[in-house]
């Protein structure tokens, strides 16, 4: 995002991924300390992740004005 110009106060809508749904609390957290000040919609869900390792996947898009 950066490279094209954005920055995180463009965010309007992220997309959180998470393997184990027993663990929304601490992602949401996570998520609303980084996004306090900007609030984009965001959709939570449940996900078999490709790969062990990853336990949370997050999509953002964002509203760049050129």
């Amino acid at each position: 995002m950066q490279s094209l110009g954005g920055r995180l106060e463009d965010v309007v809508r992220t997309r959180i991924f998470i393997r184990n749904v027993d663990q929304w609390e601490p992602i949401s957290r996570a998520h609303g300390k980084r996004f306090a000040g900007i609030q984009p919609a965001n959709t939570m869900v449940r996900a078999d992740l490709i790969g062990d390792e990853y336990l949370v996947e997050i999509e953002a898009e964002a509203v760049v004005e050129k």
